[in-house]
């Protein structure tokens, strides 16, 4: 069905072309780094993509032939996406130095950024993408926001921020990626990659699995009109959890991220007539994503830098998010309330859909036999004409965690009147959705505190939430009125509270 014949996976890997066949194509590249390539300095934490132990980083060629990296969690990323890229780690960091510790390793032993060192070579390897990306230390809250994905037990994270900022005082050593790239062009030139994986492998018994890699929407749209079944992968940051936790057999693979015209970002300029709006391919990530529509909508900053962590965001998607119908993921809320569409293809036909229509119940959604999700369009809102959004995320801790609930508020005042309501959460039922009682006692409203308490009250005709291990039921009402609450205090029309007075860090332009 994919028109290239099974080759081997290759990449760069210590300077060297790898060509890896006869493994599954679920096998991570961090079992490939502990036991094929007996690389052991990156280390198996809690194999789902959280604590950072794993975090490599993955270089390739963009579009105009440039160096490109993003830090990765290598837990949860298949072996066969690395084809035609080149994987750094722990490792590299050394040899570049023929022996030597890096500055940011050194940074780390000076600072006393180790105690039991499990973490370490994780925070390292987040460090060097750091000290690639900067010639001067940045803050140490962008340092911060850089390391959420990183978590260590035992030393504290004051020492590994010193040594983030001390790194930047030896001298520059930067990582010259020339070689590599000569290397990568090469790679580029193969045709692409197709895996034919017969068992057993503790998975499948006996059972062919393939791998396949369209490299054309149209291509894409027929392999799934003839394989509605098979598993389509874009970032792996959920379909990588499916195999390390719940140890389900995938079957075929459907790779996404080769698909040019799924990487695409299109914005389509506000008129006189239209608001605008931007078109976001389904292979492209979560930060670049989240990066275009904070750009538009300075409010989502926020929830954008707490939206899981930085590997998790450079591997996995804004559109496999959505696809993946968790009630408690965080971009369904704030696409519900910009009155987001999803532009779904079947063969040769498209469709567009209100994602308030896609979730039909828990993990069910509208998609048809042989459909998949082309992009997600999010219009932009008139922010000059009265359009008010804010985002909010509540989870026991505010880096790298889940949400307990999540909301996307948007109101349009015509002076001080609620002439549209948008307001959608995550986490109170078993899908994200819209609270459409609550939107109906704002919307004719003037928006004061009495109409605040009425709309409060209707939060409990929209939503009957459940009890978990990350909140009770009552917990998520009353702190979802809450939210309501944060939301009129911030956007009323009389002395609103500016962003200084609702949060407890300095507030960023």
């Amino acid at each position: 069905m994919n028109p290239a014949a099974p080759r081997p996976i290759r990449f760069l890997h210590q300077g060297l072309i790898q060509e890896v066949s006869n493994l599954p194509p679920t096998t991570t590249v961090l079992q490939w780094l502990r036991e094929q390539a007996h690389c052991t300095g990156t280390k198996e934490g809690c194999a789902e993509g959280d604590c950072g132990a794993c975090t490599v980083v993955v270089g390739e060629r963009d579009a105009n032939g440039q160096w490109q990296q993003q830090t990765v969690n290598a837990c949860i990323q298949f072996l066969p996406t690395l084809d035609g890229k080149a994987l750094l780690t722990v490792e590299d960091l050394q040899q570049a130095h023929q022996g030597h510790l890096h500055p940011c390793q050194q940074a780390l032993v000076d600072c006393h950024g180790s105690q039991c060192g499990f973490c370490t070579p994780g925070f390292a390897m987040s460090l060097w993408d750091v000290y690639q990306r900067h010639d001067q230390a940045p803050s140490r809250s962008d340092l911060a926001d850089a390391l959420s994905g990183n978590l260590c037990r035992c030393t504290g994270y004051r020492p590994i921020l010193d040594a983030g900022v001390r790194m930047f005082d030896a001298p520059r050593s930067a990582f010259d990626p020339s070689l590599t790239l000569d290397a990568l062009s090469g790679l580029a030139k193969q045709h692409p990659l197709g895996l034919v994986y017969e068992g057993p492998d503790g998975q499948h018994t006996g059972q062919t699995q393939r791998f396949l890699t369209p490299v054309s929407l149209t291509e894409l749209a027929t392999l799934r009109m003839a394989l509605p079944r098979a598993t389509l992968l874009a970032g792996s940051t959920d379909i990588g959890l499916w195999v390390n936790k719940q140890f389900q057999t995938l079957g075929d693979i459907i790779y996404l991220a080769r698909v040019p015209d799924l990487q695409h970002i299109t914005v389509h300029p506000a008129n006189q007539d239209a608001p605008g709006h931007i078109d976001i391919g389904a292979a492209v990530t979560l930060d670049n994503a989240w990066g275009t529509l904070t750009a538009y909508l300075p409010t989502l900053r926020e929830i954008w830098l707490r939206f899981a962590s930085p590997p998790v965001r450079h591997a996995g998607t804004l559109v496999g998010n959505l696809a993946n119908g968790s009630p408690i993921g965080d971009s369904a809320p704030i696409l519900l309330a910009l009155d987001a569409t999803l532009v779904l293809r079947q063969g040769n036909l498209t469709r567009e859909l209100p994602l308030s229509s896609f979730y039909l119940d828990y993990m069910k959604n509208a998609l048809q036999a042989g459909e998949f999700i082309q992009s997600v369009r999010v219009p932009l809102p008139h922010l000059a004409s009265g359009d008010t959004l804010r985002a909010y995320k509540v989870a026991k801790r505010r880096d790298s965690d889940i949400s307990a609930l999540c909301a996307g508020l948007m109101i349009k005042l015509s002076g001080d009147t609620i002439t549209e309501a948008r307001l959608a959460w995550g986490g109170m039922a078993a899908t994200a959705k819209r609270a459409t009682h609550t939107e109906t006692a704002l919307i004719g409203q003037p928006w004061t505190q009495a109409t605040l308490r009425h709309a409060q009250a209707a939060l409990t005709q929209d939503f009957k939430p459940m009890t978990d291990l990350r909140a009770t039921s009552a917990y998520r009402l009353k702190v979802a009125a809450n939210l309501l609450e944060r939301f009129w205090l911030e956007t009323r029309p009389v002395n609103p509270l500016a962003a200084e007075q609702v949060q407890i860090w300095p507030a960023t332009t």
